[in-house]
């Protein structure tokens, strides 16, 4: 935890493909930046919803999963040395006396920056919980939405639910390591890797997973914990199932969160932004990739590595109105192949 902010020329709030771009182009124009995201890896949805899908719209890359694109944005930022500040939402943005920006995260970390991009997707990712009152007292304790340590359902009873890749991801892991796991999804059609899918079926019918189709309908508790729940079919049938650990995987859900209270023009949870600047409403604040909204706008990745460049030119010259921000270009430029730590080729 800090308690003396970071200070810094900029910070981006979102890791996802458009926000480690948008570390790049501040790179090549020598402004540092430090990165919020509150997921707890870098990659926002290209690595939440489809980190292994493949991806053929990237320019000069036939095709690529969200995982490599990630990875590759990662290596090609590697020079600019951003810091990154993972698993954790900005839940304050204020403008300073200064002209700066004071931020405030979920973990109680602050910035002071002279400028800010915001390229939170469509918001700060956040499970879908499980809609049963009261039980949300057991997250952390018996309710999980994700896993840090999977160690700690040794030899447990587990209940799974949830038909994606995360669900039977867990239920095919656990399988081997947990005294019982019951995977409970509401129909008998999975969305998850077809290799996955059937491992899962395998296991099933060796009975190391029993397979429930229908839904959670209520839980009972004792001593304090959660004992068991009560599974309904789709028929109506009810049945108890003792357990340790429940762990639910429904998904992610984008919310824009606190960013809808920083004052900042918005329109239909998206972000007015003009298409010079990429500005919002409050000078030195951006907004880039799909969480903005401008006249012709397309959410295309393409389209916010476009933003992203056009974004961090705008900010250089907010840094430093009385200089002339000259478009250098990587293939020539001595200067930013110094920044990027490459040898300058000589022309013949």
């Amino acid at each position: 935890m800090s308690h003396s902010p970071i200070e810094t020329d900029a910070v981006i709030i979102g890791a996802g493909p458009v926000g480690l771009f948008q570390v790049f182009e501040l790179g090549l124009l020598e402004i540092k930046a430090h990165v919020i995201d509150s997921l707890p890896e870098v990659g926002g949805q290209c690595i939440e919803l489809y980190p292994d899908k493949p991806i053929y719209d990237i320019p000069a890359i036939p095709v690529c999963t969200g995982r490599e694109l990630t990875n590759n944005l990662l290596k090609q930022i590697k020079p600019f040395n951003a810091q990154f500040h993972l698993g954790q939402e900005v839940n304050k943005l204020e403008s300073q006396s200064d002209g700066r920006f004071l931020i405030r995260t979920s973990q109680d970390n602050h910035f002071l920056s002279k400028t800010v991009f915001i390229a939170g997707g469509v918001g700060a990712f956040q499970p879908r919980t499980m809609n049963l009152e009261g039980i949300d007292a057991f997250e952390g304790r018996q309710l999980f939405y994700h896993i840090k340590n999977p160690e700690k359902f040794a030899d447990k009873r587990v209940v799974i639910c949830g038909g994606g890749d995360a669900a039977l991801d867990w239920a095919i892991y656990f399988a081997d390591i947990a005294a019982s796991v019951t995977l409970i999804h509401r129909r008998d059609e999975f969305k998850a890797a077809p290799k996955s899918i059937a491992r899962m079926r395998e296991l099933c019918s060796g009975n190391h997973i029993q397979l429930l189709i229908g839904q959670v309908t209520a839980y009972a508790v004792r001593d304090d914990l959660l004992s068991e729940i009560t599974f309904t079919n789709i028929d109506g049938e009810e049945k108890q199932i003792p357990l340790d650990d429940l762990l639910v995987f429904y998904g992610l859900s984008p919310k824009l969160g606190p960013i809808a209270e920083w004052g900042l023009n918005i329109d239909r949870k998206q972000i007015c932004v003009d298409t010079e600047k990429f500005q919002t409403s409050t000078p030195g604040i951006y907004a880039v990739g799909d969480i903005n909204i401008y006249p012709g706008k397309k959410k295309l990745i393409l389209s916010g590595f476009h933003e992203a460049a056009l974004a961090a030119f705008a900010a250089a010259a907010y840094l430093n109105p009385e200089k002339q921000i000259q478009l250098q270009y990587t293939t020539t430029s001595p200067k930013l192949h110094q920044a990027l730590g490459v040898k300058s080729p000589t022309f013949e």
